[in-house]
């Protein structure tokens, strides 16, 4: 059994290897620390001065990054904590993402900036948000985030291929989850991965095998998969209501996401606090394809408008939590 976290560094470690271009860079990388999740163990080791620990400056790494993917390099920039993504935001969005047009020709910047983001493990307020709202909507800004259900160096490849800077969001409570394989989520889910050849990684389809029209469809990140699988799993066997989870690779710009045409409903669940949403950029992309066919108003489902505490009872509260998801889509379906 794999862990995210592991399989992970597995994939830097082959990106490295099969790449002299590549640069990896963030605060507390190299070895013997690692970084504090552990996802670059034995990378400075093994690839040396391509992988460096940096200064405590989010706005230095990644105009290191920026400037390195500019001038004909790769770079995969860590940043501690997503919450300190906010420290660079002038280099990713009037520097990085700008660079690809402004110079009168198109010029790649093959930038990853990997943010590890969410709560669930008591960091507290500053150190648990999930911060992918801020960034939506910049011209040449993609947004990502790792799934248990998509190949790990798949994805870095199809970032890298888009020649544009790319923020990759990876859940920390994931990390300690197993990646799922060979088609199989568990006794009652099955997935299956659709699309990716538009260079979006693709869409995990996670379904019951024969289960037949689903009465909801669940568009969800990858941090938060695991959280609408439980619920998925209580409507079933409680509320006999069918469910499907649609978990996409890419999440700005929104990729084509399949089968919606299929359900009685449709929702949208986040981790990040409401208003100005990822769910309501895919309901303004959903709404004028399945206009027809929708029979109620997409749900969208958010964390809740507050900082987020260290206290374990008192962040549940906060973050999105499986019963959350229940009730909603039975009071949808009522």
């Amino acid at each position: 059994m794999t862990r995210v976290a592991e399989h992970l560094n597995r994939a830097l470690h082959d990106l490295l290897a099969a790449d002299p271009g590549v640069h990896v860079l963030g605060e507390d990388i190299a070895d013997p620390y690692g970084g504090a999740f552990k996802v670059t163990r034995g990378l400075s080791d093994r690839f040396g001065e391509r992988v460096r620990s940096t200064p405590l400056s989010e706005g230095a790494i990644v105009g290191v990054g920026a400037g390195l993917a500019l001038a004909g390099e790769k770079a995969v920039v860590e940043i501690m904590f997503a919450d300190f993504a906010a420290l660079a935001f002038d280099q990713l969005v009037n520097f990085a993402a700008k660079s690809t047009t402004m110079y009168g020709r198109p010029v790649p910047i093959p930038l990853v900036v990997r943010c590890p983001s969410g709560g669930g493990r008591g960091y507290g307020p500053t150190h648990s948000q999930s911060p992918q709202k801020h960034f939506l909507g910049v011209p040449g800004l993609h947004l990502f985030e790792l799934t248990p259900f998509h190949d790990a160096g798949d994805l870095l490849a199809a970032m890298f291929a888009l020649g544009q800077p790319c923020l990759l969001f990876e859940d920390k409570v994931l990390y300690t989850r197993r990646m799922f394989t060979g088609g199989v989520v568990d006794d009652l889910f099955r997935y299956e991965l659709t699309g990716g050849a538009d260079g979006t990684g693709g869409t995990a389809r996670v379904f019951v095998e024969g289960g037949g029209e689903p009465d909801c469809t669940l568009v969800v990140p990858g941090g938060l998969a695991h959280r609408a699988l439980a619920a998925a799993r209580e409507l079933l066997l409680e509320e006999d209501l069918l469910c499907e989870l649609l978990v996409p690779a890419r999440l700005y710009p929104v990729p084509e996401l399949p089968g919606l045409e299929r359900a009685r409903h449709v929702c949208v669940a986040e981790d990040g606090s409401e208003g100005g949403t990822w769910g309501t950029e895919v309901a303004r992309v959903l709404y004028p394809r399945l206009w027809p066919a929708l029979r109620r108003p997409i749900t969208l489902l958010s964390a809740a408008a507050s900082v987020i505490p260290a206290a374990p009872h008192l962040e549940r509260e906060v973050l999105l939590q499986p019963d959350h998801i229940k009730r909603a889509i039975t009071e949808a379906l009522s």
